[in-house]
């Protein structure tokens, strides 16, 4: 498995290549960069700006395996606007051609929200109308994935949907690309009140990447994120499972909000979970 960091960890405004340095120094093998509605990098980045962002990863010895989106939070894919699902579709569209460009092997997508914990403007989809949508996306953004060879990697998010590994699994499979998978986060599911390793083994090869986050199950909300190695999360099973399903590529730590340290931090409590 390799080693890696999220870009959101270092900053959202640090340019990309200070981040890529910055994550080489701290002992990273992969950085996964992330798009945003605007900036460096976006749905309408130029060819250009992708060729070399991958150029300046090649140049620093460090792996871009993987992009991160964000930008459903925003532009949710289940809105109940028709116009915003349409163009949270079309965005991420467009990001699916800049990750291809980039040279990345998957990319990450957030399947919309029944409610976001922290945005209180964001008014409750309906469950069903969530998870109708979602596929509905979903479905749309495989298709491109096939055609560009990138895997459409869905997390499980605090997103008020997918609380059981047999759902997302029903989910994923009723999708019926060979391209969608799972974007697993280990630290997600123990915010759930569940166990890591269970949905591991239930999902099995239809993840696709991994994120890690610890997470302090006596807090049980936002507030409960913690460094790795001081919260909860049953790593050395988490890396049994992990192995046993043949899991083999990125490890991402989603490490927020970035910090002076973090990086250092992180880069030594990895060090350890991928020596478990």
């Amino acid at each position: 498995m390799i080693k890696g960091i999220s870009y959101w960890s270092i900053g959202a405004k640090v340019p990309m290549e200070d981040a890529m340095k910055q994550a080489r120094d701290a002992g990273f093998d992969a950085i996964e960069l992330a798009f945003a509605l605007e900036g460096e990098l976006s749905p309408s980045s130029p060819r250009v700006t992708c060729d070399r962002l991958r150029n300046a990863a090649e140049k620093n010895g460090i792996q871009l395996q993987s992009v991160a989106s964000g930008m459903a939070w925003a532009v949710s894919p289940t809105h109940t606007d028709p116009e915003i699902r349409k163009r949270s579709i079309a965005l991420h569209t467009d990001a699916l051609q800049r990750a291809e460009w980039l040279g990345v092997d998957a990319m990450l997508f957030v399947p919309g929200a029944v409610k976001i914990p922290w945005n209180a403007d964001y008014q409750p989809v309906p469950y069903e109308n969530a998870v109708k949508w979602a596929k509905e996306a979903v479905q749309r953004l495989g298709e491109s994935a096939e055609r560009l060879k990138i895997d459409f990697c869905v997390e499980n998010v605090w997103n008020g949907m997918f609380y059981s590994p047999i759902e997302f699994a029903s989910f994923i499979d009723g999708i019926g690309s060979p391209r969608v998978g799972v974007y697993f986060d280990v630290g997600n599911v123990l915010g759930y009140h569940q166990h890591p390793p269970h949905w591991i083994r239930s999902l099995g090869k239809r993840i696709r990447r991994v994120h890690i986050k610890d997470f302090k199950s006596a807090v049980g909300n936002l507030s409960g994120f913690c460094d790795l190695l001081e919260g909860d999360v049953p790593f050395a099973e988490s890396m049994k499972a992990l192995r046993e399903i043949g899991y083999d590529k990125t490890i991402i730590a989603e490490m927020m909000p970035p910090a002076a340290g973090l990086l250092e931090r992180t880069s030594a409590a990895m060090d350890k979970i991928l020596a478990m």
